[in-house]
């Protein structure tokens, strides 16, 4: 994988692939920063290897890599993470004729645990969004949390949401996911009567100009913070007693429209998942509660712990 004469150095190289990532496959600033971090982290292991430019690394230096990492204490979950940042990267270069091979084409990082997502239960969604706003401020935070629960939408879909993107009289939602691809999804009443609460004291707040669904006493649009911040400190104030945050009412919407629904494709349609199997996950928190039920309830769930007296013939 020797480089052209004239080839750009590692550093425009990641620049591009960041620009790329950014304006082509609009991904969010944070993924960005994400990758950008993963990236300079194998850049600077193989400069110390003495490799002058990133198309020059192969796939022995990424195995070498992936193992210095793992014996610094890198989860092998952040371990996956990072290799499939390099291998966007490399796919980037090939495609773009600085490489022939991807060198991390063949590596794969050892299983991570795979670990449930938190959701709240049916009575504790309720204890959350049964209660009566008190100030336009919980009136805008009821509102949010009424429609991350009815609709399922990320953080970040939440946040970017603009006022011509609702349409209450239809029920319905239009909302730039990932990949900047669009999706419809309905709103359930309890959201579409918040929302509109909401709306009502909006107008007396919004800045000029201002498109954002959710803003500040400001007038301006709320951060991903501040709405972490709101939800956690409704959730204290109602009683819960577990740290909840804008993605457990995402999971929570899952799983109870999966176990209401059994219908795991519309599931995936309302989430905005590219790959089902990412929807699947859903599926064992279904399956975890139902055992947990059977295991509660069940007479021959679990053996006595105490035995009865064996007849003579028993053994």
């Amino acid at each position: 994988m020797t480089m052209a004469t004239g080839q750009p150095d590692t550093g425009d190289l990641v620049r591009r692939y960041l620009r790329y990532l950014s304006d082509e496959r609009r991904y969010s600033p944070a993924t960005v920063e994400s990758y950008q971090r993963d990236i300079l982290q194998f850049v600077k292991f193989v400069e110390a290897a003495k490799v002058k430019n990133c198309c020059q690394a192969d796939t022995l230096h990424v195995r070498n890599f992936a193992g210095s990492r793992r014996r610094r204490g890198i989860s092998a979950r952040s371990l996956q993470r990072c290799l499939s940042a390099l291998k966007g990267f490399y796919s980037y270069l090939q495609r773009e004729q600085f490489i022939a091979n991807n060198p991390v084409a063949d590596v794969s990082a050892p299983g991570a645990k795979k670990t449930l997502p938190e959701v709240l239960d049916v009575d504790e969604v309720n204890r959350l969004l049964s209660q009566t706003p008190q100030g336009p401020l919980e009136v805008r935070d009821h509102a949010m949390m009424e429609l991350m629960y009815s609709s399922g939408l990320r953080l970040v879909e939440l946040v970017n949401l603009n006022a011509a993107d609702l349409d209450l009289s239809q029920r319905q939602v239009r909302v730039l996911g990932k990949g900047n691809k669009v999706r419809y999804l309905p709103v359930g009443q309890a959201a579409c009567s918040s929302l509109e609460q909401w709306l009502q004291e909006r107008a007396s707040w919004v800045a000029e100009s201002e498109a954002a669904v959710f803003i500040s006493k400001r007038g301006n649009r709320l951060s991903t913070r501040a709405v972490q911040q709101r939800v956690a400190r409704l959730a204290r104030k109602h009683g819960l007693d577990k740290h909840v945050h804008p993605h457990m009412l995402r999971h929570s919407f899952a799983s109870h429209l999966l176990e209401s629904s059994g219908d795991l494709r519309a599931v995936q349609e309302m989430l905005g998942h590219a790959d089902i199997s990412t929807t699947q996950i859903y599926t064992h928190l279904d399956f975890q509660h139902l055992a947990q039920v059977y295991d509660r309830t069940h007479p021959r769930a679990r053996k006595s712990s105490t035995r009865k007296g064996s007849g003579p013939g028993e053994k």
